[in-house]
């Protein structure tokens, strides 16, 4: 097995000639945004086995007395997600929320139109809340069905899962084993509205009529929810653009996030432009943030409106792991769909759309990586066997572990570029910087090079040396770790689990300038890599 081709620390100086330089320089002063919890979100709906077989599995030999599966708690915790967008998704269009809910052997089974599935509902509210308790107490954002239903189911969800008691919905939810409200906070107002899939599919106008009215009667029940309008379901979506200004502008002033989902996979076999597809979704976020502002300039409002970017992820939409069954006799239940194995190429694909997030935490609020278990997920599971983490796990973890309550610093870039058919001219090297809770420094990197080594060096602040040694980087600790394998098409796949993870880089140093009043730290990136460097005094 070949680890990675990371250099080791013998023959670095022989190889540094190689490398292309590159430099980051970091303002501690200036500020761009604190970092939002809620961007290290991911997704779990009623889809192939991300619920069943997924997180859920009686029987299973690590099920607790709720079915839940113990070694897949164990790596959410460890993946470090703080919000679940639940129950979709395609799925929740045409979801009865009360199917699932009350006894178990007394809900009925389902015909899921969105995946040609059978839902059986021997999961719903009460598990999925009992299930994060679990896993830590992260928080739940539930999806209201704004496909088959409307204001009055949404309006009976909210009671049931929010009201103390006292009223037929409230005391339903006591009778059914929840005394105390689940006091949800975040709500998704339908799912991908523009998209033709859907099930209930709607014209902009008539979306934003709906989703305000819904909107405001939630509000008359719990004025502090948090609401989420669809936005666009792609950056190329042919009404992109109109759609989110259409929407706004019915119901603005009521909603407190406007969504948008990205997908992406190399096409054509063009990984130059793969390698950059943060270009895109950072071009995304600009154009929705600017409708945002032009709508709210229009309205003269005071109302702020965010970005979730609740769908987010590297998908192989289209080929065979993504087909659904078909025929009206065939309806099976939790069928293997979606279920993707990502390579070492995806995990640097998806640590640069990391990074393009924390850059954009200014108007970024929240964001889900779609999805959690076993579909298009960085976590993946063998009906009564192991569960393990794939390429894609590991750049989340490590930015969610240094990341949280942090503040993203404005930083610069300097470095070269490379030509994509996709988006021109695109900077060969990637980075976003970050004051992480206990004051110490992240530093996120990608080298999106296919053929070449950068040779990174990252500027110490001032403020970081004593004083009192003339720039002595005494007490300035730096730890490096690099995702990078020789093959780029590497995978984790269950009878070889750890091929690709990230690994210390024996490279970094930290070193003086000539006169001892600067320092900086130093690290060879290997080609199509991800780095986290962490800088502490």
């Amino acid at each position: 097995m070949t680890q990675s081709s990371i250099q080791s620390s013998a023959d670095h100086q022989s190889n540094q000639t190689s490398a292309v330089p590159a430099a980051i320089t970091i303002n501690p002063a200036f500020d761009v945004a604190p970092v939002n919890n809620r961007l290290f979100g991911s997704f779990v709906e009623h889809l192939g086995r991300c619920v069943y077989t997924g997180i859920y599995e009686p029987g299973h030999p690590t099920a607790d007395e709720h079915g839940f599966r113990q070694d897949v708690i164990d790596l959410v915790r460890e993946l470090g997600v703080t919000t679940v967008r639940y129950p979709g998704g395609n799925f929740v269009s045409g979801y009865r929320w009360e199917d699932g809910v009350g006894p178990r052997d007394l809900r009925p089974r389902r015909l899921d139109l969105a995946w040609h599935s059978t839902e059986t509902n021997a999961f719903g509210l009460h598990e999925m809340a009992e299930w994060l308790e679990k896993t830590g107490g992260n928080e739940l954002m539930e999806a209201v069905n704004l496909g088959t239903r409307g204001l009055q189911e949404a309006l009976d969800l909210l009671e049931y899962a929010n009201i103390p008691g006292g009223t037929a919905l409230s005391d339903a939810r006591r009778a059914n084993g929840h005394e105390k409200p689940f006091n949800i906070r975040m709500w998704c107002l339908g799912n991908e509205m523009d998209g033709p899939w859907q099930l209930g599919h709607k014209s902009a106008h008539d979306y934003g009529v709906l989703a305000t009215e819904v909107a405001r009667g939630m509000r008359q029940i719990d004025p502090d929810v948090e609401l989420v309008v669809c936005g666009s379901s792609s950056h190329g979506m042919a009404t992109f653009g109109e759609w989110e200004r259409t929407v706004l502008e019915h119901a603005y002033d009521l909603v407190d996030f406007v969504s948008c989902h990205a997908y992406y996979k190399p096409e054509n076999g063009d990984i130059a432009s793969f390698l950059a597809s943060g270009v895109d979704m950072d071009g995304f976020i600009r154009d929705v943030a600017s409708t945002i502002d032009a709508v709210k300039a229009q309205r003269k409002s005071t109302h702020d409106v965010a970005i979730s970017f609740d769908e987010w992820n590297v998908w192989y939409a289209g080929e065979d792991a993504s087909r659904t069954p078909e025929g009206i006799g065939n309806w099976p239940v939790a069928p293997h769909l979606l279920e993707d194995q990502y390579s070492a190429l995806d995990a640097v694909v998806v640590g640069d759309l990391l990074i393009t997030l924390l850059k954009n935490a200014d108007r970024v609020h929240a964001a889900s990586l779609a999805q959690l278990v076993n579909v298009i997920a960085p976590i993946m599971t063998e009906p009564g066997g192991p569960a393990w983490r794939q390429t894609i796990f590991y750049p989340f973890a490590a930015v969610a572990a240094l990341a949280k309550d942090g503040t993203v610093l404005e930083s610069r870039t300097d470095c070269g570029t490379y030509a994509t058919a996709a988006y021109g001219d695109v900077p060969t090297v990637d980075s976003v910087a970050v004051r992480c809770a206990d004051g110490s420094l992240a530093v996120f990197v990608t080298n999106r090079s296919l053929e070449t080594a950068t040779e990174l060096s990252v500027p110490i602040p001032e403020s970081w040396l004593r004083e009192d040694t003339a720039g002595s980087v005494a007490g300035v600790r730096v730890e490096a770790r690099t995702l990078h394998d020789d093959d780029i098409n590497a995978r984790n796949v269950l009878d070889d689990q750890n091929r690709v993870t990230l690994q210390t880089n024996p490279t970094v140093r930290v070193e003086s300038d000539s006169a001892g009043t600067a320092a900086s730290v130093r690290v060879t990136l290997p080609p199509v890599s991800w780095t986290a460097l962490h800088i502490i005094r």
